[in-house]
């Protein structure tokens, strides 16, 4: 019988926690790691774990609420949880309430902490809490959902201040988590990753002019982004790269 093809560069079952396993990226994730091997074992986590449907292991997390993060790191460590990859695909770019901006005369305090909050501050936290509970003598992967629009050196439209800005803040704690963790988890891959254009409900309000080539179904993105994972190791960390294995200046 054929060995399992590796997932992410793991050759065995894995325990993996997805962050926002309710969005169209994240439910690809969680349910693509589950029929790979019938032993791997996931978390999903959402701000409402009611939206999560009908699975083993589902838990409510807000991410900008720092005691939320703490009490799931708490059920983790009171289980002897030692996760193996932990992928971030929570972020916000509008809501009912709240757009990008396309002129500095937009700009609203309140939005932009917002933003930041789910963005930026709330990626830092988890790396503070969930960090330490990933494996130090084997490989283990920590990577979030980013944006190529994070990208400072390929800002050429502006705009979208908020979002830009939070996102390119997420890459430089993505950074500076990674080299705080490599000088004790030495294979751990820390990183930021651009998922595409995704057909979903942060997308929709802004997809009608992506020619349809590149308007990539959330599985499609996730079968993408498991790939650039799986050739990246702890010489890639601190990195952010995009769905075709490109790096993406900061």
């Amino acid at each position: 019988m054929n060995a399992p093809r590796q997932l992410m560069g793991f050759s065995g079952p894995i325990t993996a926690i997805v962050i926002g396993a309710n969005g169209g990226i994240g439910a690809a994730f969680a349910a693509a790691i589950e029929a790979h091997h019938p032993e791997n074992i996931v978390w999903r986590t959402a701000r409402d774990h009611s939206t999560l449907g009908e699975h083993s292991r589902v838990v409510s997390m807000d991410l900008t609420q720092e005691e939320s993060i703490e009490a799931f790191v708490g059920q983790l460590r009171a289980q002897d949880v030692q996760p193996d990859v932990v992928i971030n695909c929570t972020g916000l770019l509008h809501s009912s309430k709240l757009g990008p901006e396309k002129t500095w005369r937009h700009l609203d305090l309140d939005t932009m902490r917002r933003v930041f909050d789910v963005n930026t501050f709330g990626v830092a936290l988890l790396g503070k809490h969930i960090l330490p509970l990933m494996p130090r003598k084997r490989r283990g992967i920590f990577a979030t959902l980013s944006a190529r629009v994070g990208s400072i050196g390929d800002n050429r439209l502006g705009g979208w201040y908020s979002y830009r800005a939070s996102k390119a803040a997420q890459n430089m704690m993505v950074k500076t988590l990674a080299l705080e963790a490599s000088r004790k988890w030495e294979q751990l891959v820390c990183i930021a990753l651009h998922p595409g254009t995704v057909d979903s409900d942060l997308s929709a309000p802004f997809s009608s002019r992506v020619p349809e080539h590149k308007l990539f179904s959330p599985e499609q993105s996730c079968g993408y982004l498991m790939e650039v994972i799986q050739n990246l190791g702890s010489e890639n960390t601190g990195g952010f790269y995009a769905w075709d294995g490109q790096p993406i200046e900061y």
